[in-house]
């Protein structure tokens, strides 16, 4: 994602994330900053966090948003783990 993700791409991409989190994966969330977009990287952070809440009924934060670089990220996993049986 950007820091000027559209409502519409940020609700798509927190339902795919959504899934993936549901069967049991991990998920890590990424905002890229490009040229002067690094200027405005409380945008970037605030993006995350809505993530996280929207997100949070179903997974919990693994590790803390940090940045790296020009990338903005935090990875989230499951709330409750889900017991994979070896059918």
């Amino acid at each position: 994602m950007h820091p000027n993700t559209d409502v519409h791409d940020f609700e798509f991409k927190a339902k795919h994330a959504m899934n993936f989190v549901e069967e049991g994966d991990k998920v890590k969330v990424v905002v890229v900053f490009k040229g002067r977009e690094m200027a405005y990287t409380e945008k970037g952070e605030e993006l995350l966090n809505r993530f996280v809440t929207k997100l949070e009924d179903v997974s919990k934060v693994e590790s803390p948003i940090k940045m790296e670089g020009k990338n903005m990220s935090v990875i989230l996993v499951p709330a409750k783990q889900k017991s994979k049986k070896n059918n």
